[in-house]
């Protein structure tokens, strides 16, 4: 196989994977579709998660191990965005980094950044505590808390933004 014709693979590989967004994909999966060996793909996975691109998490299925893959960092999603308040601003015209409209200052973007971050850190905290509520072991329960406990919005910044979703 040319050098070419190995980053093409590669690239392929990562695009499936990332593809696959937060589920990831079992790397038998991902061999069948690219008809590879077991040996082949695991050179191809073990290489991009030396280059930091992918994460490769051990699990039990069907009473068998392998390893489901993620991308270390997907693509970002532009959902919230047909909800910024700069596209429905009466002031949007007069709005400069140096006039009194100013972003630098302006509570409509601050509760909107604010709400959109409570909202995706929300969904990640509940994947995290699916992950919790079934642990295959007791360090696997341990990490999780420690994640949860990382995860969770500050007092303040939750109260906030509780207040700003009423409004």
């Amino acid at each position: 196989m040319s050098k070419a014709e190995a980053k093409n693979l590669t690239d392929k590989t990562f695009r499936i994977i990332i593809g696959n967004g937060k589920d990831g994909i079992l790397q038998s999966k991902l061999w069948k579709k690219l008809d590879l060996s077991s040996r082949n793909g695991s050179r191809l996975t073990m290489q991009l998660e030396k280059r930091s691109l992918i994460k490769r998490e051990k699990i039990l299925l069907d009473g068998r191990w392998t390893y489901r893959l993620f991308a270390v960092h997907l693509p970002a999603s532009t959902r919230c965005l047909d909800q910024v308040p700069c596209l429905t601003c009466p002031v949007e015209h007069m709005c400069s980094v140096e006039s009194d409209y100013s972003p630098n200052n302006c509570n409509l973007i601050e509760d909107w950044a604010l709400l959109s971050f409570h909202t995706s850190n929300n969904s990640h905290r509940q994947q995290l505590e699916q992950q919790y509520n079934n642990p295959s072991s007791e360090n696997q329960a341990k990490e999780k808390e420690i994640i949860l406990k990382e995860a969770k919005p500050t007092k303040h910044r939750a109260q906030r933004v509780s207040r700003n979703s009423k409004k």
